[in-house]
């Protein structure tokens, strides 16, 4: 089990971070489980065609009256880590680790990694769903290590025999995928070293907690939160766990992450190893 500290939530409502979501998750009893994924990609594609994102005026900016196309932030995850990249630059000469979160966030560290000439590994958070809505976050763990809400869990009216079996369920999925992705490697040592945690976005942060716990769990000497976009809120939420957290953009309102992007494909186990295995010896490629 965790400490005491681990197992609660911020604020008077349980479910305050996925409120400041644009559309709010709906109860658990109102979702069938298997068709969230399903509804949630469906309404992704409809918010996209109909959001209008001013994010930036492109050059040339036509004459006044006729608003410039929207342009969004980022053209796909790498275009999001070399932006990233740039603003951890005073880290090129720190003895760094860049852990990727699975899938895609793995994409954006690699170029991170790059830029820095850092060591690049894998940080395998798995999100711990709430019953009949796996997309509703009870908490989250990593290996060897879980980070619970346990006011959402008391709200939700959540049995321990649930909570207990899903922990292991996801537990067993955090093996598998560092099996996959290291094969017979070990992790990255982190002791007494800089561990710079990215992912592709962050939306309530559930994943990310674990993940930046996990890297100080392994020693590492100062432990840092990257993405490229996420909302303020959020981000004020995770730096109790971080010693640094940085963001290229922290856009309100905040749509799913996938919509500050122009491409933003699924990404396979195997391109998650394509990119880890020639990264994980010393200074990247």
């Amino acid at each position: 089990m965790a400490p005491p500290g681990d197992r609660r939530g911020r604020g008077d409502d349980p479910l305050a971070a996925y409120r400041r979501l644009r559309k709010p998750m709906p109860p658990p009893e109102r979702v069938q489980g298997d068709r969230r994924r399903e509804l949630s990609e469906r309404e992704a594609e409809r918010e996209a065609e109909e959001a209008e994102i001013d994010w930036q005026a492109s050059p040339g900016s036509s004459p006044a009256g006729d608003r410039p196309a929207p342009r969004l932030p980022f053209e796909d995850r790498r275009d999001a880590g070399m932006q990233l990249a740039a603003k951890l630059a005073a880290l090129r000469d720190a003895n760094v680790v860049v852990l990727g979160i699975p899938r895609g966030g793995v994409e954006v560290a690699a170029a991170v990694a790059d830029e820095l000439g850092a060591q690049l590994d894998v940080v395998i958070p798995k999100k711990v769903g709430a019953p009949g809505n796996s997309e509703l976050g009870l908490g989250a763990v990593a290996d060897g290590l879980e980070v619970l809400d346990e006011r959402l869990i008391r709200a939700l009216g959540v049995s321990e025999e649930y909570l207990r079996a899903e922990i292991q369920t996801e537990q067993d999925e955090v093996r598998r995928r560092a099996v996959a992705y290291r094969g017979a490697r070990p992790p990255l040592d982190l002791a007494d070293r800089v561990a710079v945690v990215v992912d592709d976005g962050v939306a309530t942060g559930g994943t990310a907690r674990a993940a930046l716990r996990w890297a100080r769990s392994r020693g590492a000497r100062r432990v840092l939160l990257a993405v490229p976009v996420a909302p303020g809120e959020t981000l004020a939420s995770l730096a109790a766990d971080a010693d640094r957290v940085v963001a290229v953009a922290t856009p309100e309102p905040f749509y799913a992450v996938g919509q500050w992007y122009r491409t933003f494909p699924q990404i396979s186990d195997e391109r998650v190893v394509e990119l880890l295995s020639p990264r994980m010896t010393e200074g990247g490629e």
